[in-house]
């Protein structure tokens, strides 16, 4: 048996569920957008927008943490301009982790969201225009709740790799106790410590927890949108 988890830890699995939400939460509309405009749209860059998407799934996550770093630090490019003149920082704070695992989970949520996307049949977008309908409202009535449930499965999806990420965020926010140290942070730091397996392995199963869960309610709502399309 394992002894409860104490303070700090669950200071960490709450610190992690915080920064996943707000990671998930803020660049969902961003992950519509940009997941309409590579399904749906033929524009000059297309392919650039794609491969910048995707580059954090192929880059080492300690890079994304630098570039982040001398971006958003507070002598960054933007993350100068952002402090003087709005009091906003990121480096070595729980909104720079959140930050980092947005931008690690974007490609994640976009592929999910643009796969829904191209599911849905474009005659039927096609035949709301002709009734007279707006781009806009034929999104918002047609596309988007075809699409939805594929919404659902690329936030949830994004939640579940913001939970787990760990090179970038420790680059960027460093692993401060009760203020940047996530879950994953936790189980580094006590793997660090003579005689911390034990309470890695607390954090370890926590972790794990939370991501099958993630991922089966991810499949779980996959099919429900195949079942959907099929049916439509």
């Amino acid at each position: 048996m394992f002894d409860p988890l104490t303070a700090e830890e669950w200071r960490a699995v709450a610190l992690s569920l915080r920064v996943s939400f707000w990671a998930t939460a803020v660049s969902l509309p961003l992950g519509i957008l940009v997941a309409y405009a590579l399904a749906r749209w033929r524009f000059w860059g297309r392919e650039v927008l794609n491969g910048l998407v995707h580059l954090p799934l192929i880059l080492p996550p300690v890079v994304t943490g630098y570039l982040l770093l001398v971006t958003f630090g507070r002598r960054g490019s933007v993350g100068a301009y952002l402090d003087q003149w709005f009091g906003i920082v990121f480096a070595f704070r729980w909104t720079g982790a959140a930050l980092a695992a947005a931008i690690m989970a974007f490609p994640l949520m976009v592929r999910a969201i643009r796969l829904a996307i191209e599911a849905v049949d474009p005659r039927l977008e096609q035949a709301a225009s002709t009734l007279g309908a707006g781009r806009v409202w034929v999104f918002a009535t047609v596309t988007l709740p075809l699409i939805l449930p594929g919404i659902l499965a690329g936030a949830i999806l994004a939640f579940a790799k913001a939970m787990g990420e760990f090179g970038a965020t420790i680059t960027f926010v460093s692993n401060i106790p009760g203020q940047t140290q996530t879950l994953p942070s936790a189980i580094y730091a006590a793997l660090q410590v003579p005689g911390g397996e034990t309470q890695a392995l607390r954090l370890v199963l926590v972790s794990i927890t939370v991501a099958m869960a993630a991922l089966l309610v991810s499949e779980w709502v996959s099919r429900k949108v195949a079942k959907r399309i099929s049916g439509a």
